[in-house]
């Protein structure tokens, strides 16, 4: 059973509560920019699934049919708790591989780009992992573990996950030895040198303290929240892709042969020394850190919030419709609320050309409605649902653009 679809109800909740009880005792940990970012990179992320095939999917269900030299039991409490155990080890790795090796943190790093650290952080969930996760839980099937069971495990799993992403819950006393709490997790989210690559934990802590990655909390020295190259954007596409995309430009920037396929399976951060010298990275410098902040109009903030309550209203629906819509329906979906999110990044990002975006984002989604209704993939009434949430969706963005952001500029953490 998939409870994800349950729990977003929750999970949008507990942001409100988190939100204004930051506010009330004078510790909001939020910002537009940032969560609307967070929230969009989830969105994105759920939306992609709509048309991408699960390729893990199939290849756990061939195994289990094929070549299971064991089978969970799903009538026995033993087997559950031992499948939870099997799930929770295997995410050890898969995750600590995924910040220990270059290709795998290309599409985990999304995760990690916030420079905040809140309940929508924990939304923020990449688009690539379809490519990559499902690898690590292969022993699964192997075992014989029914595919109801892992879709019921690892949401569950997930579920849990999310309220460890808080700054207002200290320590729990004994349950930081065992399980996955705020403290050891916000250590986890941190660049500090002491703290950085720490804590890979999704329910147990106890996978860390035995293989040596644990690294408990220090009130004297706070988190540092971000990535150690600051993406320094608010795009989702690029928020994506830039670790794939600067992995491609070492590899055919470095004259050694050798080093052009070792870019792809080396430790995160590794780049060839001809490369380094000629294009250094740009990190933060963690003594005078700056959170990348871009100072807009609150007229422009509140359109942002209001474009993207639209555009999650959208995203609802399609999700509603994917067994009634054809596939081509189904891209166009999600390429209208890809755009849509795009345009919010530019305009986040105070980008000059965020006006013109949105003027071919509106051009492109009219031709694409009138075309599905010529081509008689859509009836009339959809048609003019279109129209009125196209229109409606242009008013809020014109809000969005009419004060023209200020001077861009860094917030000190």
């Amino acid at each position: 059973m998939n409870f994800i679809p349950y729990a977003i109800p929750v999970f949008l909740l507990l942001i409100v509560i988190e939100l204004f009880w930051g506010w009330w005792k004078g510790n909001n940990t939020y910002r537009v920019n940032d969560s609307i970012n967070s929230l969009s990179l989830g969105l994105l992320s759920t939306a992609t699934k709509f048309v991408f095939l699960n390729i893990g999917l199939l290849v756990f269900s061939g195994i289990e049919k094929n070549y299971a030299v064991w089978a969970f039991d799903s009538s026995s409490l033993g087997h559950w708790l031992l499948a939870i155990l099997l799930y929770d080890f295997l995410y050890y790795w898969f995750h600590r591989i995924s910040h220990e090796r270059q290709f795998f943190w290309g599409s985990h790093v999304v995760h990690h780009q916030s420079e905040d650290y809140n309940l929508s952080t924990a939304l923020r969930q990449t688009s690539t992992s379809f490519f990559t996760t499902w690898v690590f839980y292969i022993p699964c099937f192997f075992l014989g573990m029914p595919i109801s069971m892992y879709v019921s495990i690892a949401t569950a799993h997930l579920i849990y996950q999310f309220w460890v992403h808080t700054q207002h819950i200290s320590t729990l006393g004994f349950l930081e030895w065992f399980m996955v709490t705020p403290s050891n997790h916000r250590v986890h989210h941190a660049q500090n040198a002491d703290y950085i690559d720490k804590n890979y934990g999704g329910l147990l802590i106890i996978w860390d303290r035995l293989f040596g990655s644990f690294q408990k909390e220090h009130k004297e020295q706070p988190a540092i929240y971000g990535i150690r190259a600051p993406l320094a954007s608010w795009n989702p596409i690029w928020a994506n892709l830039h670790i794939f995309i600067n992995m491609a430009l070492d590899a055919w920037r470095t004259a050694n042969w050798l080093d052009k396929f070792r870019v792809l399976w080396s430790r995160t951060g590794w780049r060839p020394a001809d490369v380094e010298v000629w294009y250094p990275a740009q990190k933060s410098n963690l003594d005078q850190f700056e959170k990348y902040n871009p100072d807009l109009n609150p007229l422009t903030n509140s359109g942002i919030v209001a474009q993207y309550i639209l555009l999650s209203v959208f995203h609802l629906w399609s999700a509603g419709q994917v067994d009634q819509l054809s596939y081509v329906l189904l891209w166009a979906t999600v390429a209208i609320q890809t755009y849509t999110l795009i345009v919010i990044g530019a305009i986040l990002d105070g980008k000059s050309f965020a006006r013109r975006l949105e003027q071919s984002r509106l051009l492109v989604l009219a031709v694409v409605l009138y075309t599905s209704f010529a081509l008689n993939l859509i009836t009339i009434d959809w048609f003019y649902y279109g129209v009125g949430s196209l229109l409606l969706s242009a008013a809020v963005m014109w809000l969005s653009l009419a004060s023209a952001p200020v001077a861009s500029k860094t917030e000190l953490a």
